[in-house]
């Protein structure tokens, strides 16, 4: 009786041995791993004058956590005028330099660009680039800047992975920066 035990106990055990090891483990999603962005330009054209190219840097080449970023240029634009603005992404902490406004485009449906404008009457932002579902990115837009006033303009980049809709703020924020703004 012990002997017949001993091998119902073993076959028991050695069939749910079997049986676990052949289950199928689920591989987890690929992440897409955040961008490091150390250097943002805003390129502004204006409508009227395309020779009036104004460009505006943040640069903070060992990234966020460091030392302090060592270029945060105030924006000034002109009264009443309509710019192109193109937003240009770098990340200066590798050799070669790595352009992520590339990346940015190539996965325009998982990221997204908002402007805050503080105070709202300073400029009006308007984007004029979209992904392939039609909602935009924000790497290019047209300004419409009104009276002379002083405030900033919050560039907010938004990594929105199965979630971007072309409105809402959710997701991951890649970059969050506050321009200083003077219009006059």
């Amino acid at each position: 009786m012990k002997k017949s035990s001993i091998i119902l106990t073993t076959a028991l055990f050695s069939g749910i041995m079997f049986w676990t090891s052949c289950k199928e483990t689920e591989t987890p999603p690929v992440e897409n791993e955040e961008e490091l962005i150390t250097t943002v330009e805003l390129t502004f054209t204006n409508q009227d004058d395309p020779a009036d190219v104004l460009t505006f840097r943040f640069s903070d080449p060992d990234g966020p956590g460091g030392a302090d970023p060592d270029t945060f240029d105030t924006i000034r634009l002109a009264t009443s005028s309509v710019y192109d603005l193109s937003v240009f992404l770098l990340n200066e902490s590798v050799s070669p330099v790595e352009d992520i406004t590339t990346e940015v485009e190539e996965e325009g449906t998982d990221h997204q660009f908002f402007f805050v404008v503080d105070p709202a009457s300073l400029l009006s932002v308007v984007y004029a680039d979209t992904d392939s579902n039609g909602d935009p990115i924000g790497l290019l837009n047209t300004v419409t800047t009104n009276t002379a006033a002083a405030g900033t303009l919050t560039v907010i980049l938004k990594h929105q992975p199965d979630m971007k809709d072309g409105s809402s703020t959710t997701g991951e924020t890649d970059i969050e920066l506050s321009f200083i703004t003077e219009v006059n």
